[in-house]
């Protein structure tokens, strides 16, 4: 969404491994696969978090960890976010989550809601996200063909630059930061 979570995820991991501690880095659906990517070019080979993925046997298994960084949690299973409290419960490592909270209908995602239903804290990222007006972007907006779209499938990987070009096969799918304003009006100030 362009409010910098990925980059800050990788700057927690780089941070805490260059301290000597032990830890592992997560994510889904990563646009780039198995790494944690950051739009500003700065990236890290990282486990994919399949929904099968057992992620405090994974944590049992690397022991002894020192911290894990999981990228891209809205897409984590509600169970996979309880096993991540157990991490932090049981095992005393801490664990540092990042994910946007709404889908492209402006709906939590599940994996987002259980874990604000789970956390011990909750953080806004410090950098706001604009809208093309200018506003304080609150919707990442899914543009399909050029025409934003409230229906489909929760989870469409698709891109973030406004593009002309034709798709090679199929619709052309993109995401668009938006006011709440002008996601409602499905305004894209083109």
């Amino acid at each position: 969404m362009g409010s910098g979570k990925s980059t800050v995820a990788l700057q927690i991991h780089h941070n805490l491994a260059n301290r000597q501690l032990f830890g592992l880095l997560l994510t889904t659906l990563d646009r780039e696969g198995k790494q944690v990517t950051s739009r500003l070019g700065v990236a890290a080979p990282a486990i994919e978090v399949a929904p099968d993925l057992d992620i405090y046997s994974l944590a049992v298994a690397n022991w002894p960890i020192h911290y894990m960084v999981c990228d891209e949690a809205q897409f984590y299973t509600e169970a996979q976010c309880e096993q991540l409290a157990r991490v932090v419960d049981d095992l005393e490592v801490d664990v540092y989550a990042f994910g946007l909270l709404t889908d492209f209908r402006g709906r939590l995602f599940a994996g987002s809601q259980r874990m604000l239903e789970l956390a011990d804290e909750h953080s806004p990222l410090q950098v706001e996200a604009r809208c093309w007006c200018g506003a304080r972007a609150t919707h990442n907006g899914r543009v399909v063909n050029g025409v934003v779209v409230y229906e489909g499938d929760t989870v469409v990987v698709g891109d973030t630059r406004n593009t002309d070009a034709q798709p090679l096969f199929g619709d052309s799918v993109r995401y668009e930061l938006l006011c709440r304003s002008h996601f409602h009006n499905g305004e894209l100030g083109d």
